[in-house]
């Protein structure tokens, strides 16, 4: 199973025979099996006929709403999923303050540690000694703070903690794009300011849409967190799970669109007067899903089941283990790379 996303400005989804239809101007532009498809995306100017509305509500298939640059707009879903008595041991849970405080350290511990392996791996394969010490000291001091996150008493004094690793990290980003062509100072949004900034925002969408789904389908609330604080209209859960994905999927995908010439600077629209100062281009933004959807489908052994499994099934893994751990009070162990 795979998302269809579409973002041909001016087009429209459609839904004949048991396939969707992407139209423009009385072409049809792409024709796709709904019995593939577990999730649609539209961005930005795409229309959605009434019958293909109802279809993908009665499949239960979820629909996506994105502005052009990725930022997110709404979604549709079919009959709710939720399982009430799930849902009243995730309140009790988050209520609980020692028990959430675990896992948000056992949260905040996976996403320094999977910052610290994404820097020792670039650090062991460049060739500029320099290079390799800076990255080899910022992962030291993610060392340093990983053990800090494991005694923290307070989630204000985790987030604090959560904070200066991902400034740390980002400090030495620059030093992981190798190829010229591409700026990068300081992690920024709202709005991005730079083509690097505006990749990392739209794959952090991207990723949290995903996640979004995932604790969906497994029935817990995404308004309710454990290392993010709820707050109106934020799914906070979904939030929390994402970060030990962040730099896993959407970093290294970054990456490799930068420095393999997947993406180039032409692909990528300024408007220094509007609200997004810089933003992909069409072709760009099929490019950088392409890469995606190919990130998600790339196989791995799960480091703690041992099973085989692309990381799109991963996500859901990790919400039902979150569930399980839930329901039992067992330790929540988030996904973290070897």
């Amino acid at each position: 199973m795979t998302a269809l996303y579409v973002s041909t400005q001016g087009a429209r989804l459609a839904c004949r025979a048991r396939r969707l239809v992407v139209e423009k101007d009385d072409q049809i532009l792409a024709s796709v099996p709904t019995a593939h498809i577990s999730q649609v995306v539209l961005l930005g100017n795409v229309s959605l006929t009434p019958p293909a509305l109802s279809y993908l509500l009665a499949q239960g298939i979820e629909v996506v709403f994105l502005t052009v640059e990725g930022r997110y707009k709404g979604r549709l879903v079919g009959p709710e999923r939720g399982n009430g008595l799930l849902r009243l041991r995730q309140y009790a849970r988050v209520n609980d303050p020692d028990w959430a405080l675990g896992v948000a350290r056992a949260l905040g511990t996976a996403k320094l540690h999977n910052l610290r392996t994404l820097l020792r791996r670039y650090a062991r394969r460049t060739d500029a000694p320099q290079t390799a010490a800076a990255l080899s000291a910022a992962a030291d001091r993610l060392s340093d703070l990983i053990a800090q996150v494991g005694r923290a008493r307070t989630l204000n004094s985790l987030n604090g903690l959560e904070g200066r690793g991902s400034a740390v990290y980002f400090s030495v980003f620059r030093h992981l794009i190798t190829v010229p062509g591409w700026r990068f100072e300081k992690r920024a949004r709202r709005p991005p300011p730079d083509p690097v900034n505006a990749l990392l925002s739209f794959g952090y969408t991207l990723l949290t849409h995903q996640m979004e789904w995932a604790v969906w389908t497994v029935g817990l609330d995404p308004y309710l967190g454990f290392l993010h604080r709820a707050e109106y209209r934020r799914p906070s859960l979904a939030l929390d799970l994402i970060e030990p994905f962040r730099p896993i999927l959407v970093d290294s995908m970054v990456l490799r669109c930068l420095n393999n010439g997947i993406l180039r600077p032409d692909h990528f629209e300024e408007s220094p007067e509007g609200p997004y100062p810089i933003r992909l281009g069409e072709e760009g933004r099929t490019r950088f899903i392409r890469e995606w959807e190919g990130r998600l489908n790339l196989e791995l052994t799960h480091p703690q089941t041992g099973e085989r499994m692309n990381y799109r099934r991963c996500l859901e893994v990790e919400v039902r283990q979150l569930a399980h751990a839930v329901q039992t009070g067992e330790t929540f162990r988030p996904f973290q790379v070897r």
